[in-house]
Parts: structure tokens; sequence; C-alpha cells
């Protein structure tokens, strides 16, 4: 096993979670904060807008049976990069697209993700590529929360179709 970790932030946590538990290869998802400039915020003060943290999703993931790359094909699947500082309803700085990286190698191909994608979308990737400084892991509460909580509103009703739209159109990646 060659265990590796990416840190991503796509819009609201619970929704990249959901999908990259499903997602094979993935040994762990932890959702929580990170870019920001307040040391362990809550999820009140992330919500608030007012430290700068990104909702993320730390990624354990397998390399040898998924790669950093193919993690990023994902990522570019399940959330629109070419929204500033929202994903659908969900509107703030925490809600934005970042790829946190953890190494050089990571940052060049998260790069050459976003000139590969590009081409993909009418508009512009806005997506941030930046290295982790620090992460922080979110409440308890957070995590598994589609997992736990499948019907409730949010989760029936935006998390649920990111996840089949990922069961249909990534076979190969799914658990």
């Amino acid at each position: 096993m060659k265990q590796e970790v990416a840190t991503l932030g796509g819009g609201c946590f619970w929704c990249l979670e959901a999908v990259f538990e499903e997602t094979r290869g993935v040994l762990d998802v932890v959702s929580g904060y990170a870019g920001g400039n307040v040391a362990n915020p809550s999820y009140e003060h992330v919500s608030s807008g007012k430290t700068n943290h990104a909702e993320v999703v730390q990624i354990t993931y397998d390399a040898s049976i998924i790669s950093y790359a193919e993690i990023l094909k994902i990522f570019w699947l399940i959330h629109d990069p070419t929204t500033l500082n929202a994903q659908g309803n969900d509107v703030g700085t925490q809600y934005r697209s970042v790829i946190f990286y953890h190494n050089e190698t990571q940052k060049e191909e998260a790069q050459n993700s976003v000139k590969t994608f590009g081409t993909k979308f009418t508009k512009p990737i806005v997506t941030e590529i930046k290295p982790l400084e620090v992460f922080y892991k979110a409440e308890a509460y957070h995590q598994d929360y589609f997992k736990n909580n499948p019907n409730q509103g949010y989760c029936m009703f935006v998390v649920s179709p990111k996840v089949e739209h990922f069961k249909r159109e990534y076979k190969d990646f799914v658990k």
C-alpha cells in the first residue's frame, strides 16, 4: 500500500465527503477546515465567513489503487469550479473551490489538472491552488454526515444527487 493524502474544498464538505467515501482506493475521508487565519475554528466561526477558512475534506487514499490525478478528476466532476466563493445556494468564502497541496508534485499535478479540465467548462476555473498550512478536523457531527443523515433535507436534495451522479459517471472509481 502507498498511502497519500489530498485536501480539497468544493462547497459544502458533506458533498465531497459522501462521494469520496464511495471511491475505490480511498481509505478515509475527514471533513474539516483549512486556509484560514484563526486557530481551531468552530463551524459557527467558519460559517460566519470571517475566518477565511474553506470547508474541506482530507482524503487518505492508497495511491497504488487510485492516483492523485484521478482524485482530481473526481473533484472536477462533483462541483462547479467556475463559481467564485459559491456552490449552488451555499455562498461565501468557506464554500470556495480550492486545492490544498501537500508537496510540489501535488502542486504541479493540480496546475496541470486545471489546464486539462479548464476546456471542459464554459467559464474559467476559479479554483485556488495553495499549500496546505494546517488542517482542522470539523466537529464530530460533521463526520460521515450523509451516511448518518441520509433523510435530512440538504442530504436528500443536494448530496444524494452528487453521489448518484458520481456513481453513474465514474463507475470504474466506485467501491
